[in-house]
């Protein structure tokens, strides 16, 4: 690795030691991936805001397909997702007066509130923040490819591209060139890469520019497991991170979303809202503070986990959960060592699975297996990197899939050189 490239790592993994060692700073609960009938959710903006607020929410950033929520639109109650009884409960919630509806011809429509009208409704200081985002919804071959583009300024529409690489290259730009052009911080990250299979290890190694992606997403076509063919998101995860750190590259950060659009009807066939968040640790609930700290990684993705604390000295990596009752927690420490086999081109590949590479089974390791609620792990000196999943005993309301437990993801840590 170049000299350049070891002081940069070393000089991220204190600045994380210091966010997380230095002030007290407090963790926001948050959901960076939902969705309203101003694309394909099944109920109205307003209504999806309170549910989070009410249920323990500090942030929300609505993320519609290729729209902000901006200018006139108005919805056939009777058409959408939850129906009559959605535009009731809506009416119920937030009254006649605040509902505005019309007659064209026989039918009743009802306009959907811009966020600056409905933001104000919500939003108290370091209580509730609303944050406007868009799922920049793009594909290549069929293949579906999403990006979200996390407090914009203006819609982006779709790039388009060459391949699959190039359409997320591309749409990826256009988030950092708003974010250059406007002086605001924004970022882009990579939705569910499994659904629709459509992005690999391959794409995210070689994507520039990117920082983030979704190692967990609670809806139910996105194939977090992987299957028999295809590697797990984090599988994927830890291929992308061991590569890009061989070839000097920055390390890629997790999220933990929900992806919610089914707000009326609750089950693993649904993609309901409350699934997974991100806690941030930043000094305000500000935009500016949230995504300035999650840049700096100082976050983690939980499914129901919950952290006290994350610490990293540079070659320690010790963590305070907080303990829910009569439940017990596993940590596993995940990391790759230097010098794994490099990856293998398949003399025959499964081009219908998008399967070309093999990887050694010496990524994503599990270097250490701690029971209790103060885990911790210390570097060997041999490690590129470490990161940690908890695991809890506790079966998660309303899963993803049957069976699931809560569990909670650390971003990985590159140990001082």
């Amino acid at each position: 690795m170049k000299p350049e490239r070891m002081l940069r790592y070393a000089v991220h993994a204190i600045v994380l030691c210091s966010v997380a060692c230095s002030r007290p700073a407090p963790w926001w609960k948050g959901n960076l991936h939902t969705h309203s009938l101003w694309s394909d959710g099944d109920d109205y903006p307003e209504m999806i805001v309170d549910w989070y607020r009410d249920n323990g929410y500090h942030f929300i950033a609505l993320s519609d397909h290729n729209v902000l929520a901006h200018g006139e639109r108005w919805v056939d109650p009777t058409r959408t997702g939850g129906g009559m009884a959605a535009y009731r409960a809506y009416v119920g919630r937030f009254g006649a007066d605040w509902v505005t509806t019309k007659q064209e011809a026989d039918t009743l429509v009802v306009r959907l509130k811009t966020l600056e009208e409905y933001r104000s409704l919500f939003e108290e200081p370091n209580r509730f923040l609303v944050i406007q985002s868009e799922e920049i919804t793009d594909e290549f071959e069929s293949k579906p490819i999403h990006v979200n583009a996390t407090n914009i300024l203006d819609v982006i529409p779709p790039q388009g591209g060459e391949s699959v690489l190039d359409v997320l290259q591309q749409n990826v730009n256009a988030v950092l060139d708003q974010r250059r052009t406007t002086g605001q911080i924004m970022f882009p990250h990579v939705n569910h890469p499994n659904f629709g299979w459509a992005v690999t290890a391959e794409d995210l190694i070689a994507l520039q520019g990117e920082r983030f992606f979704e190692v967990y997403n609670g809806h139910p076509a996105v194939h977090n497991q992987g299957d028999h063919r295809r590697p797990s998101v984090e599988r994927i995860w830890d291929i992308v991170l061991s590569e890009r750190l061989r070839e000097g590259h920055d390390v890629l950060l997790g999220i933990a979303v929900d992806d919610a659009h089914n707000y009326h009807e609750s089950g693993p066939s649904r993609s309901n809202p409350g699934r997974a968040w991100v806690m941030v640790r930043a000094s305000t609930l500000s935009a500016a503070a949230l995504l300035g700290a999650m840049e700096s990684g100082d976050f983690y993705g939980t499914t129901g986990v919950e952290l006290d604390e994350i610490d990293f000295n540079g070659n320690r990596l010790s963590l305070q959960l907080n303990a829910a009752e009569n439940i017990t927690y596993t940590t596993f420490f995940i990391g790759t060592r230097k010098g794994y086999p490099a990856p293998q081109r398949l003399a025959a590949p499964d081009d219908t699975a998008s399967v070309r590479f093999h990887y050694s089974d010496e990524i994503g390791t599990v270097f250490a297996e701690v029971a209790g609620l103060n885990p911790s792990y210390t570097l060997t000196g041999e490690e590129l990197y470490v990161r940690a999943r908890i695991v809890s005993s506790k079966l998660k309301a309303n899963p993803y899939r049957p069976g699931e437990v809560e569990q909670a993801w650390t971003q990985p840590f590159v140990p001082r050189q």
